[in-house]
């Protein structure tokens, strides 16, 4: 497996067991290298409408 496709494996691991904004601040962490973000929020998202992407933001938003 290439080491791009790995962070990208390791990323979505992270996603579904911390959740987007933890995950995020769990990666800031360690940035050190230049990171495709919008091939990240690809895969996250991927397969979902927006409508969901949106309901499940305003969960968020209520704490």
């Amino acid at each position: 497996m290439r080491a791009d496709l790995k962070k990208i494996a390791g990323i979505d691991v992270l996603n579904k067991t911390l959740g987007p904004v933890l995950a995020f601040r769990f990666l800031t962490l360690f940035h050190r290298e230049p990171t495709d973000y919008v091939e990240i929020s690809r895969r996250l998202y991927e397969g979902q409408t927006i409508d969901e992407l949106f309901e499940r933001a305003k969960g968020l938003w209520k704490g």
